[in-house]
């Protein structure tokens, strides 16, 4: 059993991947209502707002912090402004909180970009602030895919031990999901998630597809492919961006599944928010692979 604090929690993804190791939640921080909402309905804790408002000694101890902590300055999608983002600069949020709390571990999670956005300064300040708080650090981008989920997600994963003797390594991910266990019966889909006539005679006038089922995926240039899998799901990507076999939009369910939360979450807010808590969480294979690297390098915390 471990203590953790979920920061910038969203929906729970790192809560999901503690609790397949009996990790309990002392501590949560997600500034948006509607996810707040979801987290709540789900794990029966309502989390805190603003991380900024939030006295680091007013936290509970903790074992491990988690945080995916705002990607967007750092995306593509974003604009990449780093830390000239005020967005960017919540990072050092986390580093307070760590100094105060000093857990005995962490795990942080962002873009994939995020590595080497700057030519690798960002990432080298993130970690030479971590380091200087006592942290022994290590960092890797992983891919969903290489876990057992359909979506093509990479991301930046950074741990830190405050134990340096502590022998750590990132799993090697070598499943790769299928979407047949995803997707659900045509049959049982409701019309809501259908394409209009219009976009779906569009996609297969420009594009023909060797999968099936396969994920189109239009970009922001307008060009299609297709795979047989999803491409990252996004936030505040256009209603139509991905699309199963050309026709219909994925359903909530399985946005979330893509993401490896469990169908027993619960789905409390509208089909906006929904999709873009789904576009915003953490993948929670890719989470508990690492996790269970972390526990099993360290002897501080009993399993």
């Amino acid at each position: 059993m471990f203590t953790f604090a979920d920061l910038f929690a969203g929906i729970g993804g790192f809560h999901q991947a503690a609790n397949a190791f009996g990790g309990i939640c002392v501590f949560a921080s997600e500034i948006d209502p509607h996810a707040q909402q979801a987290y709540a309905a789900n794990y029966d804790l309502q989390p805190h707002g603003d991380i900024t408002k939030i006295t680091a000694s007013d936290i509970p101890d903790h074992d491990i912090l988690f945080a995916g902590f705002p990607c967007q300055p750092f995306s593509i999608i974003g604009g990449m402004k780093g830390f000239e983002d005020t967005r960017g600069t919540l990072f050092f949020d986390i580093a307070r909180i760590l100094e105060e709390k000093k857990p005995k571990m962490f795990m942080l999670e962002n873009v994939k970009q995020l590595s080497t956005h700057n030519n690798g300064n960002t990432l080298k300040t993130i970690i030479g602030t971590l380091e200087a708080l006592g942290y022994k650090v290590h960092w890797k981008v992983l891919n969903a895919l290489d876990f057992g989920l359909p979506q093509k997600r990479e991301r930046t994963i950074i741990v830190g031990f405050l134990d340096h003797d502590v022998a750590f390594s990132f799993p090697v991910g070598t499943e790769t999901g299928s979407l047949d266990d995803i997707l659900e019966p045509d049959g049982d889909i409701d019309p809501k998630f259908l394409a209009s006539d219009h976009i779906v005679k569009k996609r297969m006038e420009r594009h023909t597809s060797k999968h099936n089922p396969g994920i189109w995926h239009e970009n922001k240039a307008g060009n299609i492919a297709s795979y047989p899998y999803s491409c990252a799901l996004r936030a505040g990507a256009s209603y139509n961006y991905l699309l199963v076999n050309g026709k219909r939009r994925p359903t909530l369910r399985e946005l979330l599944r893509l993401q490896g939360f469990s169908d027993s979450f619960k789905i409390v807010c509208n089909d906006s928010q929904t999709r873009k808590q789904a576009g915003n969480a953490v993948p929670v294979n890719v989470i508990k692979a690492v996790l269970q690297e972390v526990l099993h390098a360290t002897s501080t915390i009993a399993r």
